[in-house]
């Protein structure tokens, strides 16, 4: 009986480190879990933080976009303004020179009836300063054939050019420039068929036939200010 002890001894010692070691072995688990627990939590934490980060710099992207495409806007409407006053400045001004100019010469046109090209000629630049410009286009041809020599035939063939050009009809414009070189060089609105002209060939992207007529311009007609433009875009002074 007394041999029997210690071995009940070293089972009852044998039992008890088991129990200690799968205590131990259970709060090893129960660290690690609580460590993975804590480094997941972290990471969903810093996730988050970015996330939300992107998405305050995305909304920042959004409104500095909508408040460039804004600016955009203005300045297109703002350059579209300025082309339409500078059409209804030549408009005005080309009526009140052909006024001045043919204020006694019309009485005396042969075959024709002064009042009735005028009203006619008014009547197309009225279309080109509304901005119907295949409108005007057709009334400024329909005024040439019916007066092909009366007074205001370069300003016709000018304005004709002019409204060819904003209706994207190129050849017409062409045809219509050049027919004022030709038979009118020496009239005020040659200057402006030349500029005119070079904005034809740079409309179909000829840029170096664009740019030696803008040097044509610049030659033959130094003190306009349509040469002064040219200068402008050949970066002269």
């Amino acid at each position: 009986m007394k041999r029997l002890l210690p071995l009940a001894v070293i089972l009852v010692l044998s039992s008890a480190g088991a129990a200690q070691a799968a205590l131990f072995g259970d709060n090893e688990a129960r660290r690690q879990i609580t460590d993975m627990r804590q480094d997941i939590e972290g990471r969903l934490e810093t996730t988050s933080r970015g996330q939300l980060e992107l998405a305050n710099q995305n909304e920042q992207l959004r409104a500095e976009v909508a408040r460039l495409r804004g600016q955009i806007e203005l300045l297109v409407n703002e350059v579209e303004t300025l082309k339409q006053r500078q059409r209804d400045f030549y408009v005005d001004l080309d009526t009140r020179l052909r006024q001045i100019e043919t204020g006694g010469a019309t009485a005396a046109a042969a075959g024709g009836d002064p009042a009735a090209e005028s009203a006619d000629y008014e009547a197309a630049l009225n279309l080109l300063k509304e901005g119907k410009h295949r409108e005007a286009l057709t009334a400024f041809d329909a005024f040439v054939a019916r007066y092909p020599a009366g007074n205001f035939s370069a300003g016709a063939h000018f304005w004709a050019g002019n409204a060819a050009l904003q209706a994207k009809d190129i050849n017409a414009a062409t045809k219509h420039f050049n027919t004022v070189l030709t038979k009118w060089p020496n009239e005020n609105v040659a200057p402006d068929a030349l500029l005119g002209l070079a904005n034809s060939q740079q409309s179909i992207g000829d840029a170096a036939t664009s740019r030696r007529t803008l040097q044509t311009l610049v030659e033959r007609y130094p003190q306009s200010n349509a040469a002064q433009v040219a200068r402008q875009r050949l970066g002269q002074r």
